[in-house]
């Protein structure tokens, strides 16, 4: 699937942009502060509902306005079109059209038009909370299985009572906490399936991206780590439950998962250089791509690569570029403050591509395109 049009109005610095796009890649230049970014995130929304960068939907309208509305087409292999909008009013919720037709339930709509965002802001995968690495495994298993949702926000539902009954102050109802405890073992031991089954699956594409990207000269891996392993999730969850009652919330279950990340055997937030976690960050992202494209119904998704080479030696940069630029990719978003590196990776594809400047918000066509 490729998004063949799009217009934006009022999405954060951006006020009016409309883009046909090449089905192959779109490259954005400009200076810091200008707006790719924001346009990236304006193609993350319509695949996600929401914003990869901002917390609530109000933040992402154009200051000074009332409303934003994102509108595109896409197309998938089949060649068939997809129109998808989306539009907010300032203190009102916000609506997402399929084809005209309004999602009753928004969840329906991920894993529609797959992607993968590799950004500056990924580094916090390795420096971050555990809450971080979870978001990544959820993000790319919600994609290609959508009832993954349901048991998460039916796990999360049952964590928040159980959270809520652990605050009150006096006797606590002791059959409500035991169903609660009963519920968040059950969606809890689902959920921990099907994480393990993705990392495994994950872990050796993955290691095959780092180990092309680095020339062989590190060894990485992955440790998915859960209290799931302790035993049976609702044993674990009881066992400490006068310890969840003195701290007011719980210490144990598939919240707190964590996805250990280690180069040599050792842990990558420690041992690693800025270019080897770049590195990291990267072969995982492009990992994640090669695991959509063989889950998600054999829909290729979309790739954005947000300013990707700071902190990478030419050799990396050089790797990288020989990847992105082969048939294995489909439609691909690239932006950059340096044309070199763009033109590197032009020089090194017969694929169709579109150039766009990106000044103060102002997206254009250049013309130094090859479609």
């Amino acid at each position: 699937m490729f998004l063949s049009k799009i217009s934006i109005i009022n999405y954060k610095n951006i006020k009016e942009a409309a883009l046909t796009l090449s089905p192959k890649i779109n490259c954005f230049i400009g200076h810091n502060g200008e707006g790719k970014t924001n346009l990236l995130d304006a193609v993350y929304y319509l695949s996600f509902c929401k914003s990869a960068h901002a917390m609530a939907d109000s933040h992402v309208i154009r200051h000074g306005e009332d409303f934003f509305m994102l509108d595109a087409s896409y197309t998938n292999e089949e060649g068939l079109q997809d129109d998808i909008f989306c539009g907010m009013k300032r203190g009102t919720k916000k609506h997402f059209k399929r084809n005209k037709k309004e999602y009753k339930k928004l969840s329906a709509h991920i894993g529609l038009i797959p992607l993968i965002y590799v950004s500056p802001a990924d580094t916090m995968l390795i420096d971050g909370s555990s809450e971080e690495r979870r978001k990544l495994m959820d993000m790319v298993i919600s994609q290609y299985d959508n009832s993954y949702i349901d048991s998460l926000n039916k796990y999360n539902k049952a964590l928040q009572q159980r959270n809520a009954l652990l605050k009150q102050e006096g006797p606590y109802d002791n059959d409500l906490l035991t169903i609660l405890e009963e519920q968040m073992a059950c969606h809890g031991e689902d959920i921990y399936r099907r994480r393990m089954d993705f990392i495994n699956e994950l872990t050796p594409l993955f290691q095959q991206y780092y180990n092309n990207i680095a020339m062989q000269k590190e060894t990485v891996s992955l440790n998915y780590i859960s209290h799931c392993q302790r035993g049976a999730l609702v044993d674990v969850i009881r066992r400490d439950r006068h310890k969840d009652l003195a701290v007011g919330y719980s210490l144990h279950g598939i919240h707190r998962d964590d996805l250990e990340m280690l180069i040599g055997g050792y842990s990558m937030r420690r041992e690693g250089s800025q270019g080897q976690n770049k590195t990291f960050v990267i072969a995982l992202k492009l990992a994640q791509f090669g695991f959509l494209k063989r889950t998600c119904s054999k829909t290729t998704p979309i790739l954005l690569l947000d300013d990707i080479f700071d902190k990478l030696d030419a050799q990396r940069v050089e790797q990288i570029v020989h990847m992105v630029g082969g048939d294995a990719f489909g439609q691909i978003f690239l932006t950059d403050t340096n044309r070199e590196h763009l033109d590197k990776i032009l020089r090194n594809t017969n694929m169709d591509y579109k150039i766009f400047s990106v000044e103060d918000g102002n997206i254009e066509m250049m013309e130094d395109n090859h479609v």
